[in-house]
């Protein structure tokens, strides 16, 4: 077999436990990688670099693939989003976070199988025009939604809801208040259906969805939507099958693709061997789907899912009490 050199971030916090856990599932299932491990974030400024150091940027551009650890993002202050700075460097304009009910997880909920497909690159999220006047009584921030920017991820959306055999796409918006930004994409969003009269399409404004994902998530199927109530509504639907910590992310674009746990750094557990790191895991078989090694991401994902069912040797905030080494071992002893 070939090598496939993928560039690794291993992020801060728990980010470097939880990628050494994911890598060593990645070469028990011999799926021919080579990692090539740069840095980002409060790591490269440690080591007098720039934030996102050139040679990361190179190693992603020549590897096209990347997975990466989570890297904490200082809050109301301090450096610009690490993610939100890789996605617009590389274009990474689809989002993809995938939420299925895993038995033996505590969650409300016991059939969830929900995709949400998030703009990725423009909207409120993206932080552009942000300021803030000097007497600190005033602040402002810009949302530019584009006709190119919509359309790709509304056709990645149904294109994603085809080729899985998913029947039903819902268009999330707030088109009733802001008319311009949501308006339009709602309007294209309309037009894109048509081309796919074999998928179900439906609107929802999205207080109404977060209600409805609450009340009867099971009506839900795949979720296109702009780039700030993607990033909330998926943190609510990796709620309905137990937390972040199960939640992957892909972030999808013509020429790279980076793949990620959705959850923060948790820096207060960091160095004590006690992170989950099913949703870093769950990432790489996601990566593994993308580079059509779709028997290698499917052996993972079942090790995964019968470690959590026996329940024997999990996580704390999976009700064990293994620490993330024993579990991964676990995971590594069903392959």
């Amino acid at each position: 077999m070939s090598k496939r050199t993928i560039t690794v971030i291993p992020g801060d916090g728990i980010g470097p436990s939880i990628t050494e856990s994911t890598i060593r599932v990645l070469d028990a299932l011999d799926s021919g990688f080579e990692y090539e491990f740069v840095d980002a974030g409060i790591p490269a400024l440690e080591k007098g670099k720039d934030l996102i150091p050139d040679e990361t940027l190179a190693s992603i551009e020549k590897n096209q693939i990347a997975l990466k650890g989570p890297i904490t993002t200082p809050v109301g202050e301090g450096f610009t989003s690490i993610n939100v700075s890789l996605r617009k460097k590389f274009d990474l304009y689809a989002n993809v976070r995938p939420v299925k009910s895993i038995p033996g997880t505590l969650s409300r909920y016991e059939d969830v199988d929900i995709v949400t497909i998030r703009e990725n690159t423009e909207g409120m999220y993206s932080g552009l025009g942000q300021k803030v006047e000097e007497c600190g009584t005033r602040a402002e921030a810009v949302s530019v939604v584009t006709k190119l920017g919509s359309e790709r991820v509304l056709r990645f959306a149904y294109e994603l809801a085809v080729r899985e055999g998913r029947e039903h796409v819902t268009v999330v918006h707030k088109a009733n208040i802001m008319k311009s930004t949501s308006g339009l994409f709602l309007r294209l969003a309309r037009e894109m259906a048509h081309e796919y009269p074999q998928i179900d399409s439906a609107e929802m404004i999205v207080d109404n969805a977060s209600m409805q994902l609450v009340m009867n998530p099971g009506q839900f199927d795949v979720i296109v939507t702009t780039n700030l109530f993607g990033d909330i509504l998926s943190d609510l639907c990796a709620g309905l099958i137990g937390g972040l910590g199960l939640a992957p992310g892909a972030n999808i674009g013509t020429d790279a693709a980076i793949f990620e746990a959705v959850h923060g750094s948790a820096p207060d557990i960091a160095g004590k061997n006690i992170a989950n790191p099913t949703a870093l895991m769950l990432a790489g078989a996601m990566m593994l789907d993308h580079l059509k090694m779709q028997d290698k991401a499917k052996r993972m994902r079942e090790a995964i899912i019968d470690t959590i069912d026996h329940g024997h040797i999990t996580t704390g905030d999976l009700g064990g009490k293994a620490s993330t080494t024993e579990f991964t071992d676990a995971i590594l002893s069903r392959l």
